[in-house]
């Protein structure tokens, strides 16, 4: 196989760490709990309404309901948008990448709206108070589906451009202006095993050292692995021997699911010639 790099641009996809997974899991339950609460404040308030418990009065208990409402729906949301910030949908993914991000809003609408028309169509409540809770309600809804709203949701592919922008910048040096912390992490990993590839693999042929690893290869044709896999500073390494191997960048490396550069980095160097040359 020929050590040239590959002529296309293949970049590792970016992938949730285990952290960041853990965090969104936490997040999206307490956002859950938060929803269900404001449905609960919604169904108590619905109860009391067909009760007749607003006709003439428990004007500020109705408010209470509608602000708490409101508190617990923008709770949710916001739980809810940080969730998706550590682990969000694929754009491509178009259903799923809506819902996922306008769920925050999409649940406001349901913890305010059958409340709001009650007190909107009611023909029992004083039209004072039904003025003023109906005011107050359909503000509140606003304003907590507008901050449910995300305007600018992450997606996976963002976070793949981002992450490959700032390793890259990271080689060569250049101001981190791509590193957000949901990138940062794994985009050191990529240049950090490039450097450490290259520093390996330097010869009087390549002074600078090489971008090239070698890892075992999808079985059956498919584009990505679905075992991790070390990769390798040359084809000729014993856990590569008898296998079918890719060969590419570190960023081609990571995108076909080879997680690591190999830890037998010495043992690796004296297979693979390189040792000698230092």
């Amino acid at each position: 196989m020929s050590d040239n790099k590959p002529e296309v641009d293949v970049t590792r996809e970016w992938r949730a760490t285990h952290d960041q997974l853990s965090a969104a899991k936490r997040l999206r339950l307490f956002a859950i709990v938060a929803w269900v609460i404001a449905i609960a404040g919604e169904i108590a308030g619905i109860v009391l309404f067909y009760q007749h418990k607003f006709d003439h009065g428990n004007l500020g208990l109705l408010i209470g309901i509608l602000v708490g409402i409101a508190i617990f729906a923008i709770a949710g949301s916001l739980m809810w948008k940080a969730a998706n910030r550590h682990d969000p949908a694929r754009e491509s993914d178009r259903v799923k990448f809506f819902v996922q991000n306008q769920l925050g809003a999409i649940m406001t609408v349901i913890a305010f709206l059958p409340l709001i028309v009650l007190i909107l169509t009611s023909k029992d409540m004083d039209p004072k108070n039904k003025k003023i809770a109906g005011g107050v309600g359909v503000v509140l809804a606003i304003v907590a589906a507008l901050i449910g709203v995300s305007y600018n949701p992450p997606s996976v592919e963002q976070y793949t451009k981002d992450m490959n922008t700032c390793a890259a910048q990271i080689k060569a040096g250049q101001p981190t202006t791509a590193c957000s912390p949901e990138v940062a992490a794994q985009a050191q990993d990529i240049a950090r095993d490039s450097q450490t590839v290259a520093d390996a693999t330097k010869d009087a042929a390549n002074p600078a050292g090489r971008d090239v690893v070698y890892w075992i290869a999808p079985e059956n044709g498919a584009q990505k692995s679905a075992t991790p896999h070390v990769f390798h500073i040359c084809e000729g390494v014993s856990p590569l021997r008898g296998k079918a191997v890719n060969h590419g960048s570190v960023t081609q490396a990571y995108s076909e699911n080879a997680t690591r550069i190999t830890k037998q980095i010495a043992m690796e160097q004296k297979q693979c010639g390189f040792a000698a040359a230092k």
